[in-house]
């Protein structure tokens, strides 16, 4: 005689709380083809599939279930969580809107809402959604810390420092948010509160990953080389092995990087565009072949191109540069820039129409990159990236004497900068954009660093590896010098995701 139906419910609802997901996934999933109108079974096969991670299915059980129960809050947004996971964003935020619709003092929704719109560049939006969750909640100190990271990305940095002080103050222990916080005050270029901050995130959490990165970080850029290896070590964040190679170059262990990269280089492809900078100064200086294969041939992979919808005199060269002058964006401090000023936040995700319209531009010039240089066959191009996202993106003003020292960005894959403004200087180089193989006080053994130059004009692109040492030539002249620059990313950014309920 079968089981009756009640007890078949009461079972499963029993092995769900014991984290049996495969099993009820299985026999709700028998049940509710024999009882096709019951909306319990629909519910408990989708929270297995859920929990089980299986999206594609809980999706599908989700959208039977409130089929049947269309006003069950609680589903809709369990449904919107799924929809996330497999990027249905548009759908996601539909589920979203009708549990506020249908509970509009669902704090959390209004809260994972937030996250979806900041997802997509929506900041202002972001942070209307955070802030109705925080009034339904003011004690909620996830909504504070996800408040923070909203407004730092728009480049509000004091206002970013006060949410998360209050995320932490809700709870003592909120790892994330000392980080978050220490990150913040280096991005105003105060060192002494950040490495303040990143230790509290390490007491608390020793094993913090982006807390002990940005701890290596720091003390690389204060030439401690040899004590920030142990805690990019303890990361294991994205590039750390790079971190790791240009500690150990940088101290002068040459034998124990080279011994390190060509252990990295077994581990698979050879797309870590930092690991082939100092891969290609190792081998100018020892006078070998570049054997990291990511662009071997830096200097011959440079872009440049006219972009016509920033001709001088157009209204959206003009709109960029009122913006730039007008929109109340905080400063990034900038140890390499003498004689200018470099925005913090990220430019194209800001509100401003001609921000967002520039970054569309700048992703159609990526793709006429990867075309240009289709038949190549380093990873630059055989690995480049399939989702067109950015790291960051930031402007540069420069005035008379400025400059800007040679660097790489170390987690781009491609960087470039669209020029908004060039002063005229009667010296071809001066103000040029300068691109090489070395820079940042690399140890050199010998002088043969190769280095070439372009002189952007107004309403030019320059693209490039990120894996090339680049820099801005002084110039004297009494105007300035904008470019709004950026990076494209090959995988996830290293900042700290955002909390979700």
């Amino acid at each position: 005689m079968a089981t009756p139906l009640p007890q078949e419910i009461n079972t499963l609802i029993q092995q769900l709380n014991n984290q049996q997901f495969a099993s009820v996934a299985k026999r709700a999933g028998q049940l509710v083809a024999q009882y096709p109108r019951e909306f319990v079974l629909h519910h408990l096969l989708a929270l297995a599939l859920d929990q089980g991670q299986q999206y594609p299915q809980a999706a599908q059980a989700y959208a039977q279930a409130l089929k049947l129960q269309p006003n069950a809050v609680e589903l809709w947004f369990n449904y919107a969580i799924v929809l996330t996971h497999l990027n249905r964003l548009p759908e996601a935020e539909q589920a979203y809107r009708k549990a506020i619709a249908l509970n509009p003092q669902f704090f959390e929704a209004h809260g994972n809402l937030g996250t979806l719109l900041q997802k997509q560049g929506r900041l202002d939006e972001a942070i209307a959604s955070y802030q109705q969750g925080l009034r339904i909640q003011p004690q909620d100190a996830r909504g504070h810390f996800n408040l923070g990271t909203v407004l730092r990305d728009k480049g509000q940095l004091p206002e970013a420092v006060r949410s998360y002080e209050q995320a932490i103050a809700l709870f003592p222990d909120y790892t994330d948010a000392y980080n978050n916080l220490g990150e913040t005050w280096r991005d105003q270029g105060d060192m002494a509160k950040a490495v303040q901050y990143y230790q509290q995130a390490l007491q608390r959490n020793p094993q913090h990953a982006v807390a002990n990165y940005n701890m290596g970080e720091f003390l690389y850029l204060a030439k401690r080389f040899e004590e920030a290896i142990p805690y990019f070590q303890a990361s294991r964040l994205d590039d750390w092995q790079s971190r790791v190679l240009y500690c150990l170059y940088q101290a002068g262990k040459f034998e124990d990087f080279k011994q390190l990269r060509n252990e990295v280089m077994q581990q698979g492809p050879h797309t870590a565009p930092f690991i082939a900078t100092l891969s290609t100064h190792y081998s100018l200086n020892h006078g070998e072949a570049d054997p990291y294969q990511f662009c071997p041939d830096g200097l011959e992979f440079v872009y440049h191109r006219r972009i016509p919808e920033l001709a001088p005199g157009s209204p959206l060269l003009a709109e960029l540069l009122d913006n730039i002058a007008q929109a109340d964006i905080a400063e990034r401090k900038q140890a390499r820039l003498t004689n200018g000023k470099q925005s913090a936040g990220n430019l194209f995700k800001r509100p401003e129409a001609a921000f967002r319209t520039l970054g569309e531009l700048v992703k159609r010039e990526f793709k006429l990159y990867r075309q240009h240089f289709q038949q190549a066959s380093c990873a630059l191009i055989t690995h480049f990236p399939e989702e067109l996202e950015f790291t960051s993106s930031w402007y540069v003003k420069m005035q008379n004497g400025g400059h800007l020292d040679a660097h790489i960005h170390e987690i781009g894959w491609i960087s470039g900068a669209v020029y908004l403004a060039m002063p005229t200087t009667e010296d071809q180089k001066e103000g040029a954009f300068e691109y090489g193989t070395h820079g940042d006080q690399y140890p050199k053994l010998q002088d043969n660093f190769p280095t070439r130059f372009i002189k952007p004009e107004v309403g030019d692109i320059v693209l490039f590896p990120s894996s090339l040492f680049h820099r801005t030539i002084p110039f004297n002249a009494n105007a300035e010098r904008i470019c709004v620059a950026f990076d494209l990313k090959p995988s996830p950014h290293l900042q700290t995701a955002h909390s979700q309920y």
